[in-house]
């Protein structure tokens, strides 16, 4: 297969990843300012940050997992031509995606009493559940803003949310910086203010994605009112079946780096400090390579809707190729400024000497976590959830977790053991993903000839 095929296809891919790359980054750097602001306040309040995000990012992943059902079947519909479909699925995902948020806002509700027993510094859990219950409340509004981008995403119009995006997150900076240190005349709320700040922006989010599907005239075509009128169970299993194993998928590699910032809490609040810098710096590229994990499955899902199995390994493998190339990028970024990246969240010198070894470890694991997030966009494209969903569980909690345990405490590698767990626990992710697109592809090949 000629290199023209892969560019030409890595071509289309970026005009259709580019928008959901920005909006991602756009929520990602909003992550950054977050903590960049909350750093001023000290390693305390930066490491109550850690604690809670690790609990909320677990909670809400698992929602954005079950949101993302609707997408492979909205494109795959459209590949097919089929405009019913594709109501059918929004009506359905829309119930599905409110009843998940509901029930992740009392999941959360009722969990965060529990922090008290998890070993963890007891000055920060006193900032961090406060904390935590504010930005819960904003659970609601993400699912609702969710239930739109998936389905209009589906639809290969990405542009819409990313505008959306930015904008809203652009004004939750701002929100940050007048509640979060009381400026003109607003209240100084401290950690609470950057809770507040995301909340308010989520509800705008909400807002505006619904008045902008409802009003545009791209989607009248398709019946898109709120509302459990036809809701039949089993197209509900269809769409369930795609998205809680997707939801699980997150929860185990999210849930691994929460369970990571839990350990780094029994080394101390200077150790969870400092992964909570080093994690949200990764977390920028990780984010960005979503969006092209994204366009993986919306393009993925057209071709399989055409049953056009050769192009679809086309653009399969041109998206890994293009997650490698900017993930190698990145990698370099992040090693060349190791040491420079962590002023701008804090001065504390241990937290900033202990953040710039694990930034190395970072700029490793850059290319393990392109291709792994890569290759669960790709197969959720071809409906393929189940058996990347063990994947996912048996590398990050039977290999990643348990090797950084005993490497941070049996064997006193600290925080440095943690993450060289996390590192190979991307890295058999990514090859057997990769494997599994490449032989699921192939067969379907051989099989249409």
């Amino acid at each position: 297969m000629s290199l023209h095929h892969y560019t030409g296809q890595a071509k289309v891919t970026f005009k259709l990843a580019y928008p959901v790359m920005l909006s991602q980054l756009g929520q990602v750097m909003v992550g950054v300012a977050d903590n960049i602001m909350v750093g001023r306040l000290g390693a305390e309040p930066l490491a109550a940050a850690s604690l809670a995000n690790s609990i909320f990012f677990l909670i809400l992943m698992f929602g954005t997992g079950v949101s993302m059902a609707m997408t492979p079947l909205v494109a795959m519909a459209q590949g097919e031509g089929n405009h019913d479909n594709i109501s059918v699925y929004f009506r359905h995902g829309s119930l599905i995606n409110l009843i998940c948020g509901v029930l992740l806002f009392v999941l959360i509700l009722a969990f965060s009493p529990l922090l008290h027993f998890l070993r963890q510094p007891e000055e920060v859990v006193v900032l961090a559940i406060p904390y935590l219950l504010i930005i819960t409340l904003s659970l609601l509004p993400f699912m609702f803003f969710q239930n739109y981008k998936q389905f209009i995403e589906g639809l290969s119009q990405t542009k819409q949310a990313m505008v959306i995006t930015i904008i809203c997150n652009g004004l939750n900076v701002v929100f940050n910086y007048l509640l979060i240190f009381g400026k003109f005349g607003f209240p100084a709320l401290g950690l609470n203010g950057a809770g507040w700040a995301t909340l308010i922006a989520r509800i705008l989010m909400a807002l505006v994605i619904y008045l902008y599907v409802k009003k545009s005239s791209r989607f009248r075509m398709f019946k898109t009112p709120l509302g459990i009128n036809s809701i039949s169970w089993p197209i509900s299993r269809k769409m369930l079946k795609i998205g809680v194993p997707t939801g699980l998928q997150y929860v185990f590699e999210v849930g691994a780096f929460s369970t990571a910032a839990i350990m780094m809490g029994w080394i101390g609040v200077n150790a969870l400090a400092a992964h909570q810098i080093a994690i949200n710096l990764a977390s920028i590229s990780y984010m960005m390579a979503s969006g092209l994990s994204a366009a993986a499955m919306v393009r993925v899902g057209n071709q399989l809707g055409r049953r056009d199995i050769k192009t679809l390994r086309e653009v399969g493998f041109s998206i890994f190729g293009m997650v490698i190339a900017f993930m190698t990028i990145f990698a370099v970024v992040l090693l060349l400024l190791r040491n420079q990246l962590p002023l701008l969240y804090i001065e504390d010198i241990e937290v900033v000497k202990t953040a710039s070894s694990l930034i190395i470890i970072a700029g490793i694991f850059q290319l393990s976590d392109g291709v792994q997030v890569v290759g669960l966009g790709a197969l959720r494209g071809l409906s393929d959830v189940k058996i990347p969903t063990l994947v996912t569980l048996v590398a990050y909690w039977l290999i990643g977790l348990p090797l950084g345990y005993i490497l941070a405490f049996k064997l006193g590698f600290n925080e440095i053991g943690i993450w060289i767990g996390l590192l190979c626990g991307l890295s058999v992710t990514a090859v057997l993903l990769l494997l599994r697109f490449h032989r699921l592809s192939l067969r379907m090949l051989l099989n249409t000839r």
